[in-house]
């Protein structure tokens, strides 16, 4: 079966290019010009990702995306011809997946989606929760706790600690990181990897580096120990 995708746009002509593109990638595309229209297509249809623009009539992306994220956790590819900082951290600290800045090549965009969809359908048998005394991580709720202690992170930084106790014990390289991590890989260098170690471990309540349980392997990556 396709999977299903749900395109929020208001623009016709990107509409028009951006439905071309899905239908000769294989893709089972619905649309919606409104962010109401958007939402109750979305109850209706349960599509299998949402590509969402921000500025829409009636409703605005924003607003459409925590709409979607009281009920789902369905991948969010927000769409904008803005190009601040700003919007896109606003974007991902919402809840969306991935951020793209209109214009667009039609190759990134397929890339892009494909890979949100790969993490979405990762195996059903892997473990709803990872937990080892020290570290607790849902990830379906996306909660991660320290030692009993709610912490926050961001989006990547769910994502990198994620792919790190799925594998606990197994080094994993900067590349490797990148792209289970990373909505857009293309382009960013491993240094992008280390200083988001670096954080995912002072937020995880490493004074130092070794006081972490995310040990750097040098010259081949990292990886996480769990707690004795």
């Amino acid at each position: 079966m396709s999977e299903r995708v749900l395109v929020i746009e208001d623009d016709a002509d990107i509409a028009l290019g951006v439905r071309t593109v899905l239908d000769r990638s294989g893709f089972e595309v619905t649309m919606a010009a409104e962010g109401p229209e958007g939402l109750r297509v979305f109850h209706s249809e349960r599509p299998d990702i949402v590509i969402l623009d921000v500025g829409l009539p009636k409703m605005d992306g924003w607003t459409v995306l925590e709409r979607i994220r009281e009920l789902s956790g369905v991948p969010v590819l927000m769409l904008t011809s803005r190009g601040q900082e700003a919007d896109k951290v606003r974007g991902l600290r919402g809840g969306a997946d991935d951020y793209l800045t209109k214009p667009f090549g039609t190759a990134e965009f397929v890339a892009r989606v494909q890979a949100l969809l790969r993490r979405q359908h990762a195996p059903d048998e892997l473990p709803e929760v990872f937990e080892d005394g020290h570290v607790r991580v849902n990830f379906v709720t996306h909660g991660v706790r320290v030692n009993g202690v709610p912490v926050e992170l961001t989006p990547t930084e769910f994502r990198l600690l994620a792919a790190l106790v799925r594998h606990a014990g197994q080094v994993l390289s900067p590349v490797k990181l990148l792209e289970l991590a990373w909505s857009d890989p293309l382009g960013i260098g491993p240094d992008r990897v280390k200083y988001s170690v670096m954080r995912l471990r002072r937020k995880l309540g490493a004074q130092v580096s070794g006081d972490s349980a995310i040990e750097a392997v040098r010259g081949f990556g990292y990886r996480y120990r769990p707690a004795p």
